[in-house]
């Protein structure tokens, strides 16, 4: 009966996740295809990413991928000499994610963890996340973003690219969830949009904004943007 007791945060947390599906149930086998049609399997990092660096927002320093996927986003941060940690919950994604990086000869330290499973203990100056939040239930996201402050180094940059609402017809939900919607109907309905006054409601008690506006669509090979996606970039209080 013990193991049916509640005694701690994390007792409450597994409790509610229960009531949904498991993570990994889905990303694995939505990897598997490579082939499939699906935007951000190119390989090219976002285009507000570039934008970072080429502006001198964020520079060289140790970085974190979050959801980092096949890796496009990880493996370009270590092309500008960055270096780079990524984590995936899918053991599909993080196979495909070394794969790319061996064939640029570069060096990513890609593992299967979910970033619930941060450690902190390395402090990093920059933590990027690209579609890893907008899949988080709403009980996780606070644990998730007091990992990230911890695991930053003081004014450390945090990059973010989450669901924007009402563009559900081109990629995205399709439709704005409360988080007491999400308990209520037991889904995210595949991820969860958000409000520039949610996200800043969400993020602002942690992080100062420096840039916030819509990802740009894009065609280029060279880089990834979807006009369903909002991208920030933020600094650590």
């Amino acid at each position: 009966m013990m193991e049916k007791t509640l005694r701690s945060y994390e007792d409450l947390f597994v409790l509610l996740d229960q009531k949904f599906r498991v993570p990994e149930q889905f990303w694995n086998p939505f990897y598997t295809d490579r082939e499939r049609p699906v935007p951000f399997f190119k390989n090219a990092p976002d285009e507000n990413l570039v934008s970072y660096y080429e502006r001198n927002l964020i520079h060289p320093g140790k970085a974190l991928d979050l959801g980092c996927g096949p890796g496009r986003n990880a493996i370009y941060l270590a092309q500008q000499g960055f270096e780079v940690t990524g984590y995936d919950i899918s053991s599909v994604a993080v196979q495909w994610a070394k794969e790319r990086a061996e064939q640029r000869k570069l060096q990513v330290q890609f593992e299967c963890r979910s970033a619930l499973e941060m450690e902190v203990v390395e402090h990093y100056d920059f933590i990027y996340d690209s579609g890893c939040l907008h899949h988080l239930l709403p009980h996780r996201r606070i644990q998730y973003l007091d990992k990230i402050y911890d695991a930053l180094k003081p004014e450390g940059y945090f990059g973010i690219n989450c669901f924007r609402p009402s563009f559900g017809e081109q990629g995205g939900p399709a439709r704005e969830m409360t988080d007491w919607e999400v308990y209520e109907e037991g889904t995210m309905n595949g991820g969860m949009a958000f409000s520039e006054e949610k996200i800043r409601y969400i993020l602002e008690p942690y992080f100062e904004c420096i840039e916030f506006r819509a990802v740009k669509e894009t065609d280029s090979d060279e880089v990834f943007g979807v006009p369903f996606l909002w991208g920030s970039l933020w600094r650590k209080k």
